[in-house]
């Protein structure tokens, strides 16, 4: 629908006014008996080439540089710092990894569509979680009840145990 040189003039105002798409959609409707899709709408005001304030980016704040990293992390002239120990000499040894409790883990035989591989796996709490590596790689965890987390101290070990069941070793 084509609209007259008065009518682009008041759709032109609305969006100086700060009105959005689904509110100028509503006028048309309501003050002009022009009932457009919002997808309409949104050609209309490409076609009139002006840019309603639903569809500005907004501004970012500057953040001060304490907040963008850590002081021994990346920065602004150095995003990949090397770390402290190279070699990796401090590295806790692979059985011993955090210190968390018994953690014990199970392979399921048969294979959810969606991931290359599922389990459960036990924490050092008592607590046991069905685990999944999805199709991309990616590990996930899905606990009993909302608002579990496992202990922290656990979280080396599962992987390092995961990383073992799924590489066929014990």
């Amino acid at each position: 629908m084509q609209l007259d040189e008065n009518q682009k003039k008041t759709v032109t105002g609305w969006i100086e006014e700060g009105l959005d798409l689904s509110a100028i959609q509503s006028r048309l409707e309501s003050e002009m008996d022009i009932p457009m899709t919002y997808m309409d709408v949104r050609f209309l005001v490409g076609d009139l080439e002006l840019v309603p304030k639903d569809e500005e980016e907004p501004e970012e704040e500057p953040k001060p540089e304490e907040e963008l990293a850590p002081a021994d992390g990346p920065t602004q002239d150095n995003p990949f710092p090397a770390p402290e120990d190279p070699i990796g000499e401090a590295a806790p040894p692979a059985d011993d990894l955090g210190g968390g409790g018994d953690v014990s883990i199970t392979v399921s035989p048969v294979t959810k569509p969606g991931v290359m591989a599922s389990g459960s796996v036990t924490f050092s709490d008592g607590v046991t979680c069905e685990w999944h590596v999805d199709e991309f790689g990616r590990p996930g965890l899905v606990p009993p009840r909302e608002g579990y987390r496992p202990p922290e101290a656990d979280m080396p070990k599962f992987g390092q145990k995961l990383q073992q069941q799924l590489q066929g070793g014990y």
